[in-house]
């Protein structure tokens, strides 16, 4: 039979861990009452924050606009597609936040299926998580509004698996 300290430890141990994984669901908007409370494209300072982490990490491959690479769906002689628009006519908004930060902490190649050969670098030891996050509210403010929904949707969805 356990002693009384050894399961203290382990009451404690398990609080603690539930008190994370809310934290976590919250975060990414599980939890809440705002699908987007995350990376928040209404939270102005957050999105001028991502603005600047943008155009001074993200822009010169993903564009000042968020138009992208020329010719992004075609594969470069070494198989490797161009940098995709992050605007409206691009497949950002198709993935949820989740994906989207991890993409963007460790690289596309990490994230990517087999067999596909991805030129995203990882942030993760660039940014700081606020930065990512920041950075990804400032994407999803240059969205339209029904687009906007449909992500958050997905981000909600992810989030409650």
């Amino acid at each position: 039979m356990p002693s009384r300290s050894t399961l203290m430890i382990a009451v404690v141990i398990v609080v603690a861990l539930g008190g994370f994984a809310t934290a976590y669901i919250n975060a990414i908007g599980g939890g809440g009452s705002t699908p987007t409370a995350f990376a928040d494209p209404d939270n102005a300072a957050m999105v001028a924050q991502g603005q600047t982490v943008y155009n001074e990490n993200c822009a010169e491959c993903h564009g000042k606009n968020l138009e992208g690479q020329p010719n992004w769906r075609v594969k470069t002689p070494e198989g490797v597609l161009p940098a995709p628009p992050h605007d409206v006519t691009g497949h950002t908004w198709h993935h949820a936040d989740p994906v989207l930060l991890n993409i963007t902490r460790q690289g596309g190649q990490a994230n990517a299926p087999a067999g596909f050969i991805s030129g995203m670098p990882g942030f993760g030891e660039v940014l700081s998580e606020d930065d990512i996050v920041a950075t990804l509210a400032y994407i999803k403010s240059r969205w339209p509004e029904d687009v906007r929904k449909r992500q958050a949707m997905m981000s909600r969805k992810v989030a409650a698996q």
